[in-house]
């Protein structure tokens, strides 16, 4: 089990677009693996729907918890927990 705590970058936040691009890198890169995030209120989820990670409501500023189980641990929590960090453009500003 590998655990990082991450940084919300996003200046909306964990919305939408952000948690698609986030699963589906889980998803396709790293299906046999197992993520929680929790949020610093506590609260928490398993990374394996969108539902899931927007009720976290993670804000701009915020700090979670990601924990990883699987064959590929160090890689997984590496890749993930920098889109989770990763400041998006959607859309690009002008």
């Amino acid at each position: 089990m590998q655990k990082r705590s991450v940084s919300i970058r996003n200046r909306a936040g964990i919305h939408c677009r952000p948690s698609s691009v986030i699963l589906n890198a889980v998803n396709a890169e790293f299906a046999d693996h197992t993520f929680v995030l929790t949020s610093q209120r506590g609260e928490s989820c398993e990374l394996n729907s969108i539902m899931g990670l927007l009720a976290l409501c993670l804000a701009c500023g915020e700090t979670a918890e990601l924990t990883v189980e699987g064959p590929n641990e160090v890689n997984a929590i590496e890749r993930i927990g920098d889109l989770l960090e990763t400041e998006y453009d959607f859309p690009p500003q002008k």
